[in-house]
């Protein structure tokens, strides 16, 4: 036993352990320097994307699927990391607390040992305490939790994202000023009329206005550590992306509802007709109201291209059923495109619910951006220097320019109390 565990065996044994941690701490350096290469390949393309959408309005076919490779690369390369990670972990748990007599080395150094090997015969016994109950706990006798290890799940698990729809509706645009002005027609009294020959002409008249509408920011920052960074590349991408995320959720309620105080955009809904509410009949449905509100764009000389609702509304419109229990709208085996009287429908948590939004999204609305998503990284913020802190700030510049406010009409699914 003693020649089995002697400081030879014991010092070949620590040798192999050294180069299996170096090993794997070689592998550690070519993930991470394989995932920087990842982020700033990344950030080329993103760069790319930026100018195609500026130059083509859309992401090129080529570009994105760069971008889709580098994303699948790069969960594989986060992946690899805890692994790598993990086997260090349980390499380092692995090893003897330093100081600690393997117990060859405690059998040598008894008393009955050193006496055996004096007279040349006899019986040498190493006493151990027995350990009655092995447990997790990390302390006293029988405690192995500090060999026992968690299972890390990659990644990180992400909060519930709403999908954006509402922008993909309206015309898109861009401008290099502070502010968007536009002339747009007031009034018109048409006179036109048939006439005899030789008499006078009536005359019909027009009115115009200025309309502006200032660029407005929206913004928000956090602030993280540089170690955990540099330390955890995904960690670098997860927060790009929820920076971003925050102001794409803002941007939306402000597209949808914004009510233009201070620096609120002015939104569709604010400056939307109302609902005549002559045109409801009695028995009316959430699916009739939809088509009698189509009906108002229609009077007004323009035609609707979309419906905005609340999830919840857009629910109660599938759920609908007739008086033989058949659902309305939907065959609830195979579902159907969201669409209602031949016009696509958003569902929004940006409306509100019980409300309903009707227009030509696709010609009386147009939103200009000063300046894109960006995301931005600072040292030098307050005490970061000092504290080893990054500051990551998001924002955005926009304005909302509606052209034709009565292509709009918003109003209530459920009927006014009367008199």
């Amino acid at each position: 036993m003693y020649n089995a565990l002697s400081n030879p065996a014991r010092s070949e044994h620590g040798r192999m352990q050294r180069k299996e941690r170096a090993d794997d701490q070689l592998e550690l350096k070519e993930v991470m320097e394989a995932l920087d290469k990842r982020d700033a390949d990344i950030k080329a393309f993103a760069e790319k994307a930026s100018t195609e959408i500026t130059q083509h309005g859309k992401i090129l076919d080529d570009t994105k699927t760069v971008l889709d490779g580098l994303v699948k690369s790069g969960l594989g390369l986060q992946e690899r990391l805890v692994e790598v990670e993990q086997k260090l972990a349980r390499r380092f748990s692995a090893n003897d607390p330093a100081g600690a007599k393997s117990l060859g080395e405690q059998f040598g150094e008894s008393d009955d040992f050193k006496a055996l090997a004096e007279k040349g015969r006899g019986i040498a016994r190493l006493n151990l305490k027995a350990v009655t109950n092995i447990t997790s706990a990390t302390t006293g006798t029988g405690g192995v939790g500090v060999a026992i290890e968690p299972t890390r799940v990659p990644g990180v698990i992400q909060a519930p994202e709403r999908q954006f729809t509402i922008r993909d509706l309206i015309m898109p645009g861009r401008t290099a000023s502070n502010a968007i002005e536009y002339v747009r027609e007031s009034g018109f009294q048409n006179m036109a009329n048939m006439v005899a020959e030789g008499t006078g002409k009536p005359q019909s008249d027009l009115s115009f206005e200025l309309i502006t509408t200032t660029v407005k920011t929206i913004a928000h920052w956090f602030r993280a550590s540089k170690q955990v960074l540099a330390d955890i590349p995904l960690l670098q991408s997860y927060i790009n992306g929820r920076a971003i995320y925050g102001l794409k959720y803002k941007e939306e309620e402000q597209l949808i509802a914004g009510d233009g105080t201070g620096q609120n955009l002015l939104g569709l809904i604010p400056q939307a007709t109302a609902f005549n509410d002559a045109l409801r009949k009695v028995g009316d449905t959430k699916i009739d109201t939809l088509r009698r509100a189509i009906l108002q764009v229609r009077i007004a000389e323009y035609r609707a291209s979309a419906i905005a609702l609340n999830p919840i509304d857009w629910a109660d419109i599938e759920l609908q059923k007739d008086d033989n229990g058949s659902y309305v709208w939907v065959n609830v085996q195979e579902g159907g495109t969201q669409r209602m009287w031949r016009l696509p429908v958003v569902d929004s948590n940006a409306v509100p619910e019980g409300e309903f939004l009707v227009g030509a999204m696709n010609i009386a609305a147009q939103v200009f951006d000063r300046e894109d998503a960006a995301v931005e990284v600072s040292t030098e913020d307050g005490d970061n220097f000092r504290n080893n802190m990054v500051t990551i700030r998001a924002e955005e510049r926009l304005a909302l320019a509606v052209y034709r406010p009565e292509s709009f009409v918003h109003g209530e699914f459920e009927a006014p109390a009367g008199p």
